[in-house]
């Protein structure tokens, strides 16, 4: 049988992340959206409460939540603060290439650290290889028992505060089967630049990464050289979805923000969700909602499944991408004037929302890969 509840544990998990959303994140969010300042306080309570790199094993000092439960804590953080929701949310993405192709070593050494509160960055993205991972210019020279990195990552979340950094290089010219991955410390010479003015998501700095004859211990290669391609198409079947839960949790906030909004505000002598143009922009947001969330809950089931997820992933991704800044247009179409101030929430729910349309893959990659998957039959 098909069922749609979810279990005692799984509606504890989403009461615990709804109420550190509320009480934690939510009278915050305006305070770090303008200064762009690193939400320290709220990994600290993230921490406290159990909820901070949430994909960790239990044996490594995580919560080990499946990814069906990371996508439940996602959507309640995103309803919450989506820049907030990115900056706790990093870590989970650095930690899946260690979880999935880690030595046990690696596992022990690093992990750990990232559970209890190190914080990591994954950085693949460069100035001229976003989309098309395989594009990618970062070398990684054998040199004894070191690889010698240098390249220039773009883009890279959480860089200006992380201690360690998953990065992708090429220590071959193949395109797909030429570049392999690694774990780099901070400390061993990697260079990060100032954060990047951003339009949304400001409590998240993005910064320019620099390595320059960075010396990387061979033992800190992940999986084996050659694999970075297939390790990155597997992390994004992972990361993905989460990251379409937390673009349902920003339409959800879109939809109850101009749904009250719409029950008071009067014109013409009635509520405007009496009015047909209102009332049915709210009903197409919630019905949208409704089909994303089980879009993503979907991906995520069948990974936790040990089914193959691509193009599941890249439904959700896309859908909820999309939605997310439709919802929010929408909203601040609804609230009128008061929407384009600031002193209304769905301007900054507008402002945040295009990102899910860019990272983890744009819209037009995810469509890329549907059509991709659709002609292999």
């Amino acid at each position: 049988m098909i069922g749609f509840e979810l279990s005692q544990e799984q509606r504890m998990l989403r009461d615990l992340a709804h109420e550190f959303a509320e009480k934690e994140v939510k009278p915050v969010a305006e305070h770090y959206d303008e200064t762009g300042e690193f939400p320290w306080p709220i990994i600290e309570k993230a921490i406290d409460y159990g909820l901070f790199s949430p994909n960790i094993p239990e044996e490594y000092g995580g919560p080990g939540m499946s990814l069906l439960e990371e996508s439940i804590l996602a959507e309640e953080l995103g309803w919450a603060c989506t820049g907030i929701g990115t900056a706790l949310g990093v870590n989970s993405l650095a930690a899946l290439p260690i979880i999935l192709f880690g030595t046990e070593e690696q596992k022990q050494k690093y992990l750990t650290r990232m559970a209890e509160g190190t914080l990591a960055a994954y950085a693949i993205t460069e100035p001229d290889a976003g989309s098309d991972v395989a594009a990618i210019r970062t070398t990684a020279e054998k040199k004894g028992d070191v690889y010698v990195l240098n390249g220039t990552k773009m883009w890279i979340s959480n860089a200006p505060v992380a201690e360690i950094f998953v990065v992708f290089a090429r220590t071959d010219q193949d395109r797909y089967a030429g570049i392999s991955a690694f774990i780099v410390e901070k400390e061993w010479g990697v260079k990060v630049g100032n954060p990047i003015p951003k339009m949304g998501q400001k409590a998240s700095p993005a910064a320019e990464v620099v390595l320059e004859n960075v010396e990387v211990p061979a033992e800190n290669l992940l999986g084996q050289e050659g694999q970075g391609f297939l390790i990155a198409m597997q992390v994004f079947d992972h990361s993905r979805v989460p990251v379409a839960a937390a673009a349902v949790g920003l339409a959800r906030r879109a939809f109850e923000e101009a749904l009250n909004y719409a029950r008071t505000r009067t014109t013409f002598g009635k509520p405007i969700i009496e009015h047909q143009a209102i009332g049915f922009k709210l009903a197409d947001m919630a019905m949208e909602i409704e089909a994303a969330r089980l879009l993503t809950w979907k991906a995520a089931w069948l990974k936790d499944q040990g089914k193959r997820n691509t193009m599941y992933a890249a439904y959700a991704k896309a859908y909820a991408a999309d939605l997310a800044m439709r919802a929010a247009t929408e909203a601040v179409q609804i609230f009128g004037g008061y929407g384009y101030s600031k002193e209304y929430p769905v301007e900054k729910l507008m402002r945040d929302a295009k990102l899910f349309q860019i990272y983890e893959g744009t819209s037009e990659i995810q469509r890329y890969i549907i059509a991709r998957e659709l002609s292999r039959g």
